[in-house]
This record gives structure tokens, sequence and C-alpha cells, in this order.
């Protein structure tokens, strides 16, 4: 907690500590005498001096006795601060009455009410001390947690993406290797394509949410590759729907769903893959449908691939409670559904 705010938590309690004291002369209930030669502002002036000195003792020495690791030692050395605190107080507050007000030797002399009265003050005092300190250190912490947890969840998004990054480049780098290879006329367009993915996989996708449109133009291009390399046009349908403009999104969350159903889909179906958007004014809807290869092993691959298990950890930490991911599987068709609330 910074400084200032702390100063202002101390500052509001002294005034709401006067402003209690000085309660009784707002409602009119005070003894005539207290009025003479300003005597009751001046008992408040002195009890507030004390209680200051009594309270900041006490702050500063809470910490200490926290320290302690047998708690009967904490208890029996804060009962002692108390009795401490009393013994310097009591002969002070008389000290300071015969100052401001006079001597009287009846006021002079130190009785047992004196010194119960400075005790009950002392505790009342303490445990305020006590809880404001307790407080500040709580949000202390809090804060420190809080920022633990968002450099902890800030390391591990780049972790994940450093694991996806390298993925999606080598995957596309085979595929233009393969049309250079055959020596395909398709090549070059397939090189700017790529081009266009690098920059936003090394530029714009190095922050926390990109532009819808952005998204939207790299599934395409990574669509537009594959498409390319599986030489048939139809089979992929993809449907964007809405206005992807004032959206934004996590970058490269959706391209995973995609790259996990070209991994996995059977290539027999047209189209073998569906991808469905829409840009609704409070969220976004995605959807992927591929057929499934008629291998035993198709369904557990389908689920369990590292490429899923990273998409779902970054949804977590970039969506938490703002998402729902659905995965659903039956005999011929894997499908995931995704909502991402704005």
């Amino acid at each position: 907690m910074k400084r200032k705010t702390i100063l202002l938590i101390h500052i509001f309690f002294w005034l709401y500590i006067v402003n209690q004291s000085l309660f009784p002369l707002y409602i009119g209930k005070y003894e005539e005498s207290y009025l003479v030669n300003n005597g009751y502002l001046k008992e408040v002036f002195i009890t507030t001096i004390l209680n200051i000195l009594s309270f900041y003792a006490i702050y500063f020495s809470f910490p200490y006795l926290l320290k302690f690791r047998v708690k009967i030692f904490a208890i029996l050395s804060g009962l002692v601060l108390l009795l401490v605190i009393t013994a310097f107080r009591t002969p002070v507050e008389q000290l300071f009455w015969k100052i401001l007000i006079g001597p009287d030797e009846k006021e002079m002399m130190i009785n047992w009410i004196n010194v119960w009265n400075n005790l009950r003050l002392v505790i009342i005092i303490g445990i305020y001390a006590v809880l404001i300190r307790y407080m500040i250190k709580s949000f202390e912490s809090q804060k420190l947690r809080d920022e633990l947890i968002n450099q902890r969840q800030a390391s591990e998004l780049a972790l994940l993406r450093s694991q996806v990054n390298p993925h999606f480049l080598f995957n596309t780098l085979n595929n233009i290797y393969s049309l250079v290879y055959k020596k395909s006329d398709e090549a070059p367009a397939a090189v700017m394509k790529l081009s266009s993915i690098m920059r936003y996989m090394f530029y714009d996708a190095t922050t926390d949410k990109v532009p819808l449109e952005k998204e939207i133009e790299y599934l395409k291009s990574f669509i537009e590759l594959q498409k390319l390399r599986i030489k048939n046009p139809d089979f992929v349908s993809l449907h964007i729907e809405g206005n992807a403009e004032g959206h934004s999104i996590a970058p490269m969350v959706l391209i995973s769903f995609v790259e996990n159903a070209f991994k996995h889909g059977s290539r027999k179906q047209q189209p073998g893959i569906i991808v469905r958007l829409s840009a609704l004014t409070d969220r976004i809807n995605f959807e992927v449908i591929n057929y499934l290869k008629k291998t035993t092993l198709s369904h557990n691959e389908h689920e369990s691939g590292i490429g899923l298990t990273n998409i779902r950890r970054r949804l977590e930490l970039m969506y938490p409670d703002k998402h729902n991911l659905l995965i659903s599987v039956d005999a011929e068709t894997f499908r995931i559904n995704l909502v991402i609330l704005n």
C-alpha cells in the first residue's frame, strides 16, 4: 500500500477519534464548569496526545510481538507492554494537567481510578492500533499476492506462446517446401501468406489482445495455406457472421482448434472441416467441426493433444469466468464450441 494511502488512513482515524471526544459539545451534554478556561478542550487535547503516544507505541510494537514462535510469550509480552504504557501514561497525564490547568492538590493525586481509566484507554486505543496495523498489512499482502499471480500468469502465457508459435511456423514451412519442391505456381502466393502469418505471430500477437479482424485474417491465411497442401478447395467451409469491428481477442486462440482439426480430421468428407465464427454485441461464438479418421486412437488424440491443453490453459488465464468451451465427440465427428464474453 502506498505511503500516501497509509497516511490518509491515520489522518481519518484521528479525525474520527477527536470528533468522538468533542461529541458532548455538539449535543450540549457537558458540565458548565468544564467550559471555564476552556477546561473541556484542554482535557480533550491532553487525552488525544496521550492516545497518540499509546497508539503508536502499540502500533510499532505489534509486528515484533508476532515474531514470537510461542504464543504464550507473545500474549505475556503484550500484557507487559500495556502495563508499561499505562505506567508511563498516568504520571504524564498528571504533568499535563499541572502545566495546562494549574496545580490542584486534589487533581494531582494519582489514584487507582486514574490508573484504571488510563489502562482502559490504553486497551481501547491498542485494539484500534492492532486492527489498523492488521488491515494495512492484509492489503499489502493481498497486493503482493496479486502481483505474484499476475507475474506467474504472464510467465505462463509467454511459455504457452513459445510452445505454440514454432508449431504453427514449422507446419507452414513444411507446406511451402512441398509446393516449392513440386515447382507449383501457387508457391509465391503461399510465401506471401506465410509472410503475413509471421508478421502477425511475431509483431501483432505479442500483446494480450488484438482486434478480432486481425485474428480472422490470420485464420483465413492459415486455412488457405492448408488448402494448398490438401489440393481440395472445398475441404474447409468457413463462415464469418456479424460485425468484427470493435471486438478484441487474445491472439492465436482460435487457430489452435482449426489446426487440431487439420491434424486429426478425415479428408474423405466434403467438407471435412466446418468453421463458424459469429461476432455478436456481447460475445464471440466460435465453432469447429471435423470428421474423424477411422482409427482407434483418433478420439483420444483429438482430446489430449498438447495444442488443446495449452489453449484450455490460455483461456483460463485470459478469460476467467468469461468463456465457455464445450468439446463433444461422437462416432464420426469432433466438435468444439467456444463462447467468449465481452
